[in-house]
């Protein structure tokens, strides 16, 4: 591997300040409507499940979405489920697995929110052209791999 470079310190210090900012962002956009945004990821993907699927999802499932703990998940089921946003039912096929649905009132709590936000990122996307969009798709994608391998690495020889 190259040899680390002051450009390339700088480089990762603007990439990861613009990945906090986008963090930041909707961290403070969950907040002005009423909830965390672990809780806004959770009923992100719950609401388009719904809106596309309708199936529900295993709570394993949502932290796979989300990059969410099992606990942090749980503990954001348990709070939408305590003021019936969303249901929790057992699967047929497993009776361990739980299915998450969102409810008639977990669509209204969350609907303008999620859809707001989706069409924040849909627009902002739009903003570059299509080749501009693959590219800072496939650049993220290398980028979090890398990182990936390197935090999992036992030393920081490379």
């Amino acid at each position: 591997m190259k040899k680390i470079t002051k450009e390339d310190r700088k480089n990762a210090y603007l990439y990861c300040k613009f990945r906090d900012e986008q963090f930041a962002l909707y961290d403070e956009y969950a907040k002005q409507n009423g909830m965390l945004m672990k809780t806004l990821l959770v009923v992100n993907v719950l609401f388009y499940d719904d809106f596309y699927s309708g199936g529900g999802m295993t709570q394993t499932e949502i932290c796979q979405r989300t990059f969410q703990s099992k606990q942090t998940v749980n503990l954001i089921i348990k709070k939408l489920l305590a003021n019936d946003y969303v249901t929790v039912t057992e699967a047929l096929e497993n009776k361990r697995n739980k299915i998450v649905r969102m409810t008639g009132a977990g669509k209204t709590y969350c609907e303008k929110v999620v859809r707001h936000i989706t069409w924040a990122e849909d627009t902002a996307m739009s903003m570059f052209s299509p080749e501009e969009q693959k590219q800072l798709i496939d650049l993220s994608r290398t980028f979090t791999e890398n990182l990936k391998k390197l935090i999992h690495q036992e030393t920081e020889d490379v």
